[in-house]
């Protein structure tokens, strides 16, 4: 068994926390940092997940964000307002656990995608992220709380749901005015389908291409949206 682990947001807390900074005075700042601290907060994070799976004594691969997104490519302003740098040796802690553990990075992949398409190419895998956007991807997840099992039924619904609710934290507004309860209320009432979710857009003024930019968005790939390059994701007949 091996653990897939979204490593960026532990990477990028455990850097930001090792972070200082010095007042030189005369309007002068310098941010400092020592990167042992960094490694170790990184250590102590995977450590502690590790420790979850004792009975197994599993494998852990690490994935990564590429720095080019593929997203921005079909919506500019996928992300745009999260422009802060890396913090201080998050390059250096990645190279560092490159020698020691397996690290994969797809170029212009998000490490949510990355994990995607190696867990649905690799069943029987435990991905492990808080990020909701995981639930997408059947199989099971570690959410830094529990383990779930997440059929590929639940993984679509879940898919459809994020389309009308949208994430505001990564850009993309979904249908104005409904969130997951309200998207999921909707759904229950209305069948889990594309009819519905392009019904939903087309309540508030918007067109099928806006529900299927949302979707695009919102879906987290796997081995069928992926073959080396993105395959975009299109709503299958039954889904109709």
């Amino acid at each position: 068994m091996q653990l897939l682990i979204d490593a960026d947001y532990i990477v990028y807390k455990a850097c930001a926390g090792a972070e200082d900074e010095i007042d030189w005075g005369d309007d002068v700042i310098t941010v400092v940092s020592k990167f042992s601290d960094a490694m170790a907060f990184v250590e102590r994070d995977l450590r502690k997940i590790k420790n979850e799976f004792m009975w197994d004594t599993p494998e852990v691969v690490l994935f990564f964000s590429d720095s080019k997104n593929f997203r921005k490519k079909i919506y500019p302003e996928y992300k745009g307002h999260r422009n802060r740098k890396k913090p201080c040796g998050y390059r250096r802690v990645i190279s560092e656990l490159s020698k020691q553990y397996v690290v994969i990075r797809l170029p212009e992949l998000e490490a949510d995608d990355a994990m995607g398409i190696y867990a649905t190419n690799n069943p029987g895998n435990i991905i492990v992220s808080p990020d909701k956007d995981l639930r997408q991807i059947p199989g099971r997840l570690y959410n830094m709380e529990e383990t779930v099992t997440i059929t590929p039924e639940q993984g679509e619904q879940w898919h459809y749901i994020q389309t009308l609710a949208g994430d505001q934290t990564d850009g993309y507004s979904g249908v104005p005015g409904i969130g997951v309860k309200r998207a999921v209320a909707l759904f229950e009432e209305q069948g889990y389908n594309w009819k519905t979710v392009v019904q939903a857009f087309a309540d508030k003024g918007l067109t099928e291409k806006d529900a299927l930019l949302n979707a695009r968005l919102a879906k987290i790939l796997t081995n069928k949206e992926y073959d080396g390059q993105v395959i975009d994701w299109t709503p299958s007949t039954s889904s109709n």
